[in-house]
């Protein structure tokens, strides 16, 4: 009866043990919780917040994707969207600034063409990332904004084609996916070497537009396709339902909110590591990276001069041309001077070359520029620039860099001041931009098609 009642004493105290060690533990997790976790974190991402509930119609994606990498759209047939946005280099090409049409080759590789056919110049912008952009939130397009979501205008939309936008398109992805056909350097072609360059050289968006679609509707797989997923005729299908279509690929395709990161948000406090929530930390409290970059996907859709060095043949801007005055070129309004789209940071890590013209090369540099944005500027190195080299785009490449007047008008309107970070801080804050990584944008080789219905190449 005695060893009984031991037993059952002993047994009682283990209980009582158990009870107080989870009460306790429970009192420290709380307040580490309290500590890591009290901070003005995003809602994690739902369906609500893609077009259509993110349930694209199948066959529309099918078109879209054929008509994202069909050359086709292009003047001279040998480039399509695809070659400066491709799934190998996630979305984006590799490059600090994209070799549009007439170059060869893809990413990293592309070199900028030969003979009568090599390029005229730089595209003057990196080529941006298409992650997400299916998400209602990104109201506007581009890095100076100039198409975006206007309820006043007769399409809804405020673009560069005005009145002449087209008023079926689907929404703002669509609307950006009208320009880059109309663009000599990106997909038209110089003026002289086709049709569709030289209604783009004389700022005839609709001839065009128009001029595509005929191409279109001449190939009878395109045909087929646009009638089953638009219920148009023939006759009727125009450039606008294409740009309806790429749109749907894209927002469909290339959603990404499966990181560590949103797994956190979702409610699993172990996804990220602890190294990477003291980056969290910093990310939303000491560095304010979050007063930017804030939001589900990381970017308050908003304007921001922050000391970028001006590399590539500029916008046209200033006195030589070479500079690019950013959202100012929109607005008309010189206190947008220098600013440009704050971007998402989804998939941050694959993404680089990093900045509106992609001046830095990797993910620290871009980083600790944001920390002292002025200095940065003044002590930049441009071999870190990635830009095929050709000896005429050279001369070019840094004119706008290397002019104290221009780099000084650069500095005198950044927004931001210095921060200290020490070096295990920045280490902190990269890994946690590292969570920010979607494992299905790990592997995209399945989202190019073997074929078009053209028949032009797919591979370069």
């Amino acid at each position: 009866m005695k060893n009984w009642k031991t037993f059952k004493e002993r047994k009682i105290v283990i209980m009582i043990k158990k009870i107080r060690f989870l009460f306790f533990s429970g009192l420290i997790i709380s307040a580490f919780n309290v500590y890591a976790f009290d901070l003005d974190l995003p809602q994690a991402v739902i369906d609500e917040d893609y077009y259509e509930n993110d349930s694209q119609d199948s066959k529309k994606i099918e078109l879209g994707q054929f008509l994202f990498f069909d050359k086709i759209l292009s003047g001279n047939q040998n480039i399509s969207c695809g070659t400066c946005h491709h799934p190998l280099m996630d979305t984006g090409d590799g490059l600090s600034l994209p070799i549009g049409e007439g170059g060869q080759g893809l990413g990293i590789t592309r070199n900028t063409g030969t003979g009568n056919d090599a390029i005229t110049e730089r595209v003057p912008r990196n080529s941006p990332n298409l992650f997400n952009l299916g998400a209602k939130e990104f109201s506007k397009m581009f890095y100076d904004g100039r198409a975006e979501v206007d309820d006043e205008s007769p399409s809804g939309f405020r673009s560069p084609a005005g009145d002449d936008l087209p008023l079926i398109l689907d929404n703002v992805l669509a609307v950006q996916a009208m320009f880059p056909v109309t663009s000599g350097a990106e997909m038209a072609g110089q003026k002289g070497e086709n049709i569709q360059a030289d209604l783009a050289a004389d700022g005839d968006l609709v001839g065009v537009w128009e001029f595509i679609a005929e191409k279109l509707r001449n190939i009878p797989e395109y045909v087929n396709l646009f009638q089953e997923v638009f219920n148009v005729s023939q006759s009727e299908i125009s450039y606008a339902h294409a740009a309806n279509a790429i749109a749907a690929f894209e927002a469909a395709t290339w959603r990404s909110d499966f990181s560590p990161f949103d797994q956190f948000l979702r409610g699993d406090r172990s996804a990220i590591s602890r190294k990477a929530k003291r980056g969290m930390r910093l990310f939303y409290n000491k560095a304010n990276c979050g007063g930017c970059h804030s939001g589900k996907f990381q970017t308050d859709h908003d304007f921001h001069a922050i000391a970028m060095p001006q590399i590539g043949p500029g916008k046209g801007d200033g006195i030589d041309g070479n500079e690019d005055f950013g959202r100012e070129r929109v607005t008309g309004d010189k206190d947008d001077r220098c600013k440009f789209r704050t971007p998402s940071l989804r998939n941050v890590y694959l993404t680089g070359p990093w900045g509106h013209d992609g001046a830095f090369n990797t993910i620290e540099a871009i980083v600790r520029h944001h920390l002292d944005p002025v200095l940065s500027l003044n002590d930049y190195d441009t071999s870190q620039a990635v830009l095929p080299s050709r000896s005429d785009l050279n001369e070019i490449d840094f004119i706008a860099f290397n002019n104290n007047g221009m780099r000084d008008q650069i500095a005198s309107v950044n927004e931001l001041g210095s921060t200290e970070l020490s070096d295990s801080e920045v280490s902190d804050l990269l890994d946690f931009l590292r969570t920010l990584t979607g494992t299905n944008s790990l592997d995209l080789r399945k989202d190019v098609p073997q074929r078009v219905p053209s028949g032009l190449p797919v591979f370069d």
